[in-house]
């Protein structure tokens, strides 16, 4: 066999593997909804922290404000340090007196800058003793119904954290481009079947929207136990899996409202955190830099070369992955053909996975809102 088809017939093996192997990750069976009622709502606070988002605040907190939930429920917005009046606009939405604002205190060394604001909301809500915390973002709209929704999974199943990844912003052409590959890259390494199983060990989490068991996140460390880590909701699932079931799904509930117009806005949230993922390894970068190369950009380049056999097997290659995108493209509503760009996308996530890298080598690893906090975790 020559070199190119060792390649093809690598990649394809990788992909058989995906298909059947993986936890069925490619389908997106794990959706949330229909969860049902109970007999008594246990209560509930959201803790919202926020940094300079006045375009998207109103919006958000108007929709937690929203909710149905029939059980006690509050909300605490923690405004980091804003400067563009972040914590007036959302005093302003306050009609019925469930909203509190608090003034977030100085970042403390050994903190990234959304944990330290989320641990003063969760310090401020435990007075109360709430059953549950919703810890969402500022920059999420959830539906009236969504709380009562995730309250009623996690009750009726015994779960310690349940969390939904927001359906991201998809209209312009760099989100049509890059944003179901990344959901679809998420799950292939969390597959969120294995993440629901409580025998397996797999764990993860999407940071905008998690209802977690006030009393399970104390027995697990509480908030300070992943204080300085980047990939903060990953890190909180492993610790919380410890103590119960979790459970990880997409959904239509919640749906954020932050743009990426550029593909460069795509590369600046990936190189925020995707060195982390790889531990800040050289060794880790070089693979998985590789691997992306292989199963993804192999195949569309090996196909299009005028030898016969490897040709053909890359093309069945590149067909199983055109496969495996559908059931995402379906999820944001997208065009299959986009299912053929999935190379070109692989190629540039690893630039992004590079630059990553790059930047943490620069001293600006974990750069969000003007502050550097990748640091902290190395250190």
């Amino acid at each position: 066999m020559t070199f190119a088809s060792v390649l093809a017939t690598l990649a394809l093996v990788v992909w058989i593997y995906l298909l059947v192997g993986r936890g069925k990750f490619w389908l997106t069976l794990e959706r949330d909804g229909g969860e049902g009622t109970l007999a008594v709502w246990p209560s509930v606070t959201a803790i919202v922290p926020a940094r300079d988002e006045a375009e998207t605040i109103a919006q958000s907190i108007g929709s937690l404000l929203s909710q149905d939930y029939p059980g006690a429920y509050r909300i605490i917005l923690v405004d980091d340090q804003s400067t563009d009046g972040t914590a007036d606009i959302a005093r302003a939405l306050d009609a019925n007196g469930r909203l509190t604002v608090l003034s977030g205190a100085p970042l403390p060394e050994g903190w990234t800058g959304k944990l330290w604001a989320v641990k003063q909301g969760v310090a401020h809500a435990t007075g109360g003793l709430p059953d549950y915390l919703w810890l969402t973002d500022a920059d999420i709209v959830h539906t009236p119904d969504n709380v009562r929704e995730l309250v009623s999974r996690a009750a009726s199943n015994g779960l310690v954290l349940v969390s939904l990844m927001a359906k991201l912003h998809c209209e312009d052409f760099a989100e049509r481009f890059l944003i179901p590959p990344f959901v679809f890259f998420f799950a292939m390494l969390y597959p969120f079947g294995w993440v629901n199983q409580k025998a397996n060990p797999m764990a993860a989490a999407a940071g905008g929207c998690m209802l977690i068991k006030r009393e399970a996140l104390e027995k697990a460390g509480g908030i300070e136990s992943v204080r300085h880590e980047i990939i903060d909701d990953c890190a909180l699932a492993q610790r919380m899996k410890k103590i119960g079931g979790i459970w990880l799904g997409l959904t239509e509930r919640a749906v954020s409202m932050r743009r990426y117009p550029r593909i460069s806005d795509v590369g600046r949230m990936i190189s925020r955190s995707a060195y982390a993922e790889l531990r800040y390894s050289p060794l880790r970068l070089a693979c998985a830099i590789a691997g992306m190369a292989l199963v993804f950009v192999a195949p569309a380049v090996i196909s299009l070369l005028p030898t016969s056999l490897a040709g053909f097997i890359a093309a069945t290659a590149w067909m199983a992955m055109l496969v495996a995108m559908q059931p995402m493209l379906f999820f944001y509503r997208r065009s299959v053909f986009w299912g053929f760009a999935l190379p070109l996308a692989g190629a540039i996530y690893a630039a992004f996975t590079l630059n990553s890298a790059i930047q943490y080598w620069r001293g600006q690893g974990g750069l969000w809102k003007g502050r550097v906090q990748a640091l902290t975790r190395a250190s």
